[in-house]
């Protein structure tokens, strides 16, 4: 992608709200769990459920406040500018769900306000960061934001299998049901 599309910023908007209520549906079913289910090492990459929601967290806390750092400086990202951060991707930045979940809810409602503040021009910028092992990267704007997604997309997955093999269905999790019908 060298050039943004008009089209481009909506669907980013529509990656939030899909990233919003998938969220949303895996802390529910997870909020049914007792903490020892919710904390087992189920053997997954994060080792337990909640292991795998703090690393989304995580990462989406670091990625969000690059992106604060960016110019021309949203003021949906502000907020999370100001969030502890944090030191290792396999954290747990919070101590209990209740508090994950408030985090959580945190993270997707300024991702959402993020998107909806984008412009299609800026899409197409470079953007510069630092990884956590203090790597510079110059990447396009876009490009990273298809990551952040793509990336909250494996990991709700992974989740997905560890409710799945406690005998849990979270229900339907297809991006399509929330794309609206066209005449």
């Amino acid at each position: 992608m060298t050039s943004a599309s008009p089209t481009f910023t909506p669907a980013f908007a529509h990656l939030a709200a899909y990233n919003q209520w998938m969220n949303r549906k895996l802390y529910n079913a997870a909020a049914a769990l007792p903490d020892e289910a919710l904390m087992q090492d189920r053997g997954a990459f994060f080792g337990s459920l909640f292991g795998t929601l703090s690393h989304l967290v995580v990462a989406d806390t670091i990625w969000l406040q690059r992106l604060a750092q960016h110019p021309p400086g949203f003021a949906a990202l502000q907020g999370v500018a100001a969030l502890p951060k944090p030191t290792a991707l396999d954290q747990h930045p919070c101590a209990t769900l209740a508090e994950l979940t408030d985090l959580r809810a945190l993270l997707d409602d300024t991702l959402t306000q993020f998107c909806a503040e984008l412009q299609p021009a800026q899409l197409a910028e470079p953007f510069d960061y630092a990884s956590t092992k203090g790597v510079h990267s110059r990447k396009v704007l876009g490009q990273v934001l298809q990551h952040v997604f793509n990336h909250q997309t494996h990991h709700r997955g992974q989740a997905s299998t560890l409710f799945s093999q406690m005998g849990i269905d979270i229900g339907a999790t297809d991006l399509l049901l929330l794309l609206p019908n066209v005449a």
